[in-house]
């Protein structure tokens, strides 16, 4: 439809200039588009080329750059530039020390007895481009590595030694994985063994058995406890009877003294009033009675000395009788046979 047709045309009609005005206007518009296009176009590409180019690495971190597919230069952490579309970022390493544990795996110890070991592995990168290039996945190799390490070292060892052993498996362990490993710019700083489990009838053999040595320990000590009291207990009884005896030995000897002193003393009295032969005699029957007290004497000696001792004892009887008067004599005189009845039987 032309212009003069459509409704927008004013009534009146349109000169030739006019028409002519309108037609090149609207063939500039239609030129500028392509322009428009490509400069919208090439402000994209310089956005992306600056993204591109512009690369900004965290801290311990580090980047491996290609150019063609050719390891170019390694990019450190901070702000980087590269080569747009020409240089590309291929991997991204983390530079700080991982933790890596391990799924538990099944080890033949040399006694022929499988148990099942867990470990944890710290490692750090210390080489990206080594770590890139040289091992396809190095925490699959070092788990790898770790599994047939583990096999080869719990082969040489029993089940006790296995389990008492962790330091030296571990040392063992990180001097064959840190060997192995640093050719792939990896340090391995750690292993650990996290748990040794051996099998179910085994850990209750090792209950049972470990039972029986409390058990056992438990008796030792209540037999030495009771051994340690009865040597104590016998010391004290020894030292008791040793102090006894030493007390009776000084008690006797004080004893003795005390008799010995009286004795002096009785005999220094004696000799000091220088008795006669009667009272001698009546002093010694006196003490015949004392003598024989007791249930257990059914024998007893009487001394050969007895019978002066009652015939000077008759005498002064004798002479008590003429101041007494005749019965008085008659009286020693029954007395004296009477003595000498009572004196007779000992002698025989």
């Amino acid at each position: 439809m032309a212009w003069a047709d459509s409704p927008y045309a004013p009534r009146g009609g349109l000169t030739h200039s006019t028409i002519k005005i309108l037609q090149s206007s609207k063939g500039t518009g239609s030129a500028m588009q392509p322009i428009i296009i490509v400069l919208v176009i090439l402000v994209v590409l310089v956005f992306i080329a600056l993204i591109k180019t512009v690369q900004v690495i965290p801290q311990a971190s580090a980047a491996i750059v290609e150019r063609f597919g050719r390891y170019t230069r390694t990019l450190n952490a901070g702000l980087n530039i590269v080569v747009p579309f020409i240089d590309t970022v291929r991997n991204r390493v983390d530079l700080r020390e991982q933790v890596v544990p391990f799924p538990p795996q099944p080890v033949i110890t040399q006694d022929n007895l499988v148990v099942n070991i867990d470990t944890v592995i710290y490692y750090q990168v210390t080489e990206a481009r080594a770590a890139t290039y040289e091992v396809a996945s190095y925490i699959q190799a070092i788990e790898q590595l770790t599994v047939t390490t583990l096999r080869n070292i719990i082969g040489g060892m029993d089940l006790e030694r296995t389990l008492t052993s962790r330091e030296e498996i571990n040392a063992a362990l990180r001097g064959v994985l840190d060997e192995a490993t640093g050719k792939w710019g990896i340090r391995v700083n750690r292993v650990e063994l996290k748990a040794i489990e051996p099998p179910t009838s085994i850990q209750d053999s090792m209950e049972k058995q470990m039972r029986a040595d409390r058990d056992k320990r438990a008796a030792i000590l209540q037999a030495e406890g009771v051994r340690q009291s009865e040597i104590l207990r016998a010391e004290g009884e020894k030292q008791s009877s040793i102090l006894r005896a030493e007390g009776d030995a000084k008690a006797a000897a004080l004893r003795a003294e005390g008799e010995a002193q009286a004795i002096r003393t009785v005999f220094e009295s004696i000799h000091a009033g220088d008795p006669d032969q009667k009272l001698l005699s009546y002093q010694y029957l006196q003490m015949l009675p004392k003598i024989a007290e007791g249930d257990a004497n059914k024998l007893w000696i009487v001394p050969s000395e007895i019978g002066d001792a009652l015939k000077g004892l008759g005498g002064a009887l004798g002479n008590f009788g003429p101041m007494g008067g005749g019965s008085g004599g008659s009286g020693g005189g029954s007395a004296k046979s009477s003595v000498e009845r009572r004196e007779q039987p000992p002698l025989d």
